[in-house]
Parts: C-alpha cells; structure tokens; sequence
C-alpha cells in the first residue's frame, strides 16, 4: 500500500537534484550528502519536486557557448578541473544543469505565488568561461538575464550571504544598471581576489550573531530599499555558520534563521518575489549542514504561508 500524499494547505513547493548524483574520489570535500538530507528534512511540509534540467541556450546567455561545449563534451583541462574542484564527468555537468534548472522553475513559481524554493543552485563563483568553487553555471546571473531579458523584472537584486563573495555574479552582472549585486562575506576569505559588486559588505573572521545581523539591518536591507528591485534573487549560505569546515564566521543556527527571517520578511512587506538558493555549506556536523540549509524553507513557510 502506498502512503497517501499529503495535503498542503499552500501553494509552495521546493525543487531537488538530489537523485542526480555523480563520481568522487574517496574523501572528496564537496557535501553531497546534504541534498537528501534537506530533501528528506522537508518532506511532508510541501511537494519537494525533481529539478528540470536548465537549457544550454538559457545558460549561453552569460555563459560563452564555446566553453559550454567543451564542458558537455568532456574537452577540459585538468587545470580547469582543479579550479572547478570537482572531476569532470557526464554526471557532473547533468547536475549543475538541473541544479541552475531548479533555480530556474523556483523563479516562475516566484513570480506567480511571491515565493519560490531551490534546494540546490547559488553557484556564485561561476564566471563566463571559466567554473571555479563546485560553480558550473551561475543561476543567479541566468536567472537575472532571463528575468530582465523577457520581461519578467525590470530591477533585479542578487542578495548573496554566503560567506564568500559572489565573484562570479558579480564580474557577469557589472555594469547592468537595472541589477544590484549585494555580498555580505568574510573579507579575508575565498575567493582572495574579489570582484567588485554593487556593494559589498566584507566581515572580519569570527563574526558572530550580533554584528552580523546589525550589518544586515542597518546597510544591506536599506540598500535594497534605495535600490527598490522588483525581484529578489536570495542566496541563503549556510556556511556562515561556526563549525564550518571552509567558513570563518561563528554564527548559530538561531541566528542563521533571524537571518532568514529578516530578509524574506522585507521581500514580503516590499511586495517583492523572491527566489531562494541553497549556495554553500560545509560544517563539520552534517546535521548542522541540513538543518541550516532547511530552515530558509521553514523561514519561508512561516514567512509567506
């Protein structure tokens, strides 16, 4: 007998390239595990949806679409394998095109319901012809282009708290005025050579609850007032978090969910759509890790539902 399917009392729902997975050498620091376990932690509490797969010619819209090529095709460089940290394999570049095709399905559920959810995608650090830090294809650049592109935003604002700076967003997306890039990061951390965004807000290491959320309020937040997008692009890091493995912030699981909180209530009282994605996430607990990345999800159900 199968379980009976829940019934939701809202209209969102999450999307997941958990079940696309790839080979890694023995040890390998990328946290794969942590794509089932939100997936898992969230069950029940909406329809959590297999990712469609984001099509090359959406990627090619900041992408070069050489450089695409040799990457579907396997024709890359061991240097540029290193810089992607991951090896190269069919499986790879199938999951980085699911990954930005969640962000993509979370945008139009986004702009029909206010609120859309990527369990995966903030690959920041994705430049036009080069991948670097586990980012193929930058969604959030895409998803940019695509919204302004066809219409569906005329201001567009990429608010990146993943402790590193969105360096890739920032370099594609420089010089389009009706896109603000906002990346609150550790100052000392990677990437060591930043781009420049529309404003950067760089921390010291160790930062804790406290500051961080002060720099929130009082310089990130009111930016986006000045800035008044019509649509919100949330990359919701996990790795700010104190334990985490390539982070160099202290902050708790409470103070990661006020985080949340506070953003996705300016979306909503600004009657803004915003997409929320996964980005980074390496603590030293995996259940830390999951739980972290969930509660931008359970933020946005108290928030929006």
């Amino acid at each position: 007998m199968t379980a009976p399917v829940p019934a939701f009392s809202h209209p969102f729902r999450a999307y997941t390239p958990a079940s696309y997975t790839f080979p890694l050498p023995e040890g390998h620091r990328f946290p794969a595990y942590k794509y089932a376990g939100v997936r898992d932690r969230l069950a029940g509490l909406l329809p959590v949806l297999e990712t469609p797969a984001l099509r090359w010619a959406d990627a090619a819209r900041v992408h070069d679409p050489e450089w695409l090529r040799r990457w579907r095709r396997g024709e890359v460089s061991p240097a540029e394998q290193r810089a992607f940290g991951l090896p190269w394999s069919p499986g790879v570049v199938e999951r980085a095109r699911r990954a930005a095709g969640g962000s993509l399905a979370a945008l139009h559920d986004a702009l029909g319901c206010g609120w859309g959810a990527n369990l995966a995608g903030g690959t920041h650090h994705a430049f036009a012809d080069r991948a670097e830090g586990f980012c193929l294809v930058n969604d959030a650049a895409i998803l940019t282009r695509l919204a302004l592109g066809e219409g569906w935003a005329q201001r567009v604002a990429v608010l990146d708290l993943d402790v590193h700076q969105g360096n890739g967003t920032a370099a594609l997306l420089a010089g389009e005025e009706r896109a603000f890039t906002l990346s609150v990061h550790g100052e000392r951390n990677y990437p060591f050579r930043k781009e420049k965004s529309s404003l950067d807000l760089g921390l010291p290491d160790g930062v804790t609850d406290a500051e961080y959320l002060r720099v929130l309020r009082e310089s990130a937040l009111p930016a986006l007032d000045a800035f008044r997008p019509d649509l919100l692009l949330y990359l919701a890091g996990a790795d700010v978090l104190a334990g985490d493995r390539f982070g160099r912030f202290a902050l708790t699981l409470d103070g990661v969910r006020e985080r949340n909180q506070s953003v996705l209530t300016w979306a909503r009282g600004a009657d803004v759509p915003v997409v929320t994605m996964m980005a980074g996430g390496y603590n030293r607990d995996h259940a830390l890790t999951v739980e972290a990345h969930a509660s931008v999800v359970l933020d946005g159900l108290e928030v929006f539902g």
